[in-house]
């Protein structure tokens, strides 16, 4: 490989020289390596050496965008001295002939070092030595992701086809960075993706039952100091169970990154929901089951589920109710859910900002099954909840 190393005189060149590698071979290489998805910036510095070899060039740096869109990172060099390869780490987008390639589609030539000169004064030595320099675009689809240059030093002219051939693996190495910046892009909306559920699950399986003791604690106290040890044997046993209740959703959401569905069915769940929610709310609530056999995956009986604790919850937090609602019917090829109470109305529910994450939550689980949750007033006052879910195709073909 020829290397530029410093000496007094200026830039000298090691003449251990290797054969340029075949244009097929090269192209080969680079499609090999980028498709056994290994790191893509250390596998730009690895073909930057063949393709310096094909042009016959003495050093060559490549480049990838910045985030901001107005700097270029280096990401691998060869033969460059070791003070120039340090200036040469960041450089503005727009400088020079490399902001010239930038803002084209074609590779661009100089022949004028004096710029990168004067932004690297204590460098100059290296420019000034250079005959010729190549800037070449990496892009795909018209949008720049990086580039490549490659310094000369003679004056000797590149034949068309290697020109034609460098600027393909421009474009080759600019669809690599795409699909990167890609994928980089779905990985962290999968992330989000992925917290945004992790809290979904901790609002309704833990912090649901926090409120509930943050409640009771109040009186819990009130009833010890006044030495009533009826109500406080009942506030502590009702804030022991649902502490018991916490550590358990909690050592589930750990172990299966959710809470687990009852055994018995969404049907046994909701029933054991409305218990608690008489016990804790104080509210009377009638549960009428339209439709026994409901042909739920376990996954929509999980988000069904969660989506009626959230609406039972928040008639408990919000509404002031003197009754409440739950029932579950078939609509045709959709499951009904409502929950509805007598309580003080929407208006109750709006009135409390940190009511609208639970409601943000719900309509999220509604879209995952495919459904919809609806909320509005009662005939006759207070709150209506709905929920419209489709059954699965084979329950519907059944019914």
């Amino acid at each position: 490989m020829l290397r530029l190393a410093p000496q007094a005189g200026g830039l000298s060149v090691d003449l251990t020289a290797v054969d340029a590698p075949p244009v097929a071979s090269l192209l080969a290489e680079i499609t090999s390596g980028l498709s056994k998805g290994r790191e893509l910036e250390t596998l730009l510095g690895q073909f930057l050496g063949p393709i310096v070899r094909l042009a016959g060039a003495q050093a060559g740096v490549v480049r990838i965008l910045s985030e901001d869109g107005e700097h270029m990172r280096m990401v691998g060099d060869v033969g460059l001295p070791p003070e120039v390869r340090i200036a040469e780490l960041l450089v503005d987008r727009h400088c020079g002939t490399c902001g010239v390639a930038a803002d084209s589609d074609a590779p661009a030539w100089t022949a004028d070092m004096s710029s990168c000169a004067r932004h690297h004064p204590s460098e100059a030595r290296f420019y000034r030595d250079c005959q010729r320099m190549l800037a070449v675009p990496l892009r795909h689809r018209g949008r720049l992701l990086g580039l490549y240059n490659l310094f000369f030093c003679s004056e000797a002219e590149l034949g068309a086809d290697v020109q034609t051939v460098l600027r393909s693996i421009g474009e080759l190495l600019g669809l690599a960075l795409h699909n990167a910046r890609l994928e980089r892009e779905t990985l962290a909306s999968t992330v989000m993706t992925e917290r945004k559920f992790l809290a979904s699950e901790v609002h309704d399986s833990i912090a649901q039952s926090l409120a509930f003791v943050n409640m009771r604690l109040p009186l819990l106290q009130d009833a010890m100091q006044a030495h009533d040890d009826r109500l406080s044997e009942k506030y502590f046993a009702d804030v022991e169970q649902a502490m018991g209740s916490i550590q358990c959703n909690l050592r589930e959401i750990l172990t299966n990154f959710r809470v687990t569905m009852d055994p018995q069915g969404l049907l046994h769940a909701v029933q054991v929901l409305a218990a608690e929610f008489r016990q804790r709310a104080g509210i009377p609530l009638q549960v009428q089951h339209e439709a026994p056999d409901l042909g739920l995956t376990s996954e929509q009986e999980v988000q069904v589920f969660h989506i009626i604790q959230e609406a039972l919850a928040n008639v408990g937090r919000h509404a002031q109710a003197k009754q409440a609602w739950l029932t579950l019917s078939h609509r045709g090829s959709h499951l009904d859910v409502r929950v509805e109470d007598d309580g003080r109305g929407v208006a109750a529910l709006q009135a409390d900002g940190r009511a609208h994450f639970g409601l943000d939550i719900m309509n999220e689980r509604a879209q995952r099954l495919g459904g919809v949750v609806e909320i509005g007033p009662r005939e006759g006052g207070g709150t209506r909840v709905r929920l419209t879910v489709p059954f699965p195709t084979a329950h519907v073909g059944s019914a």
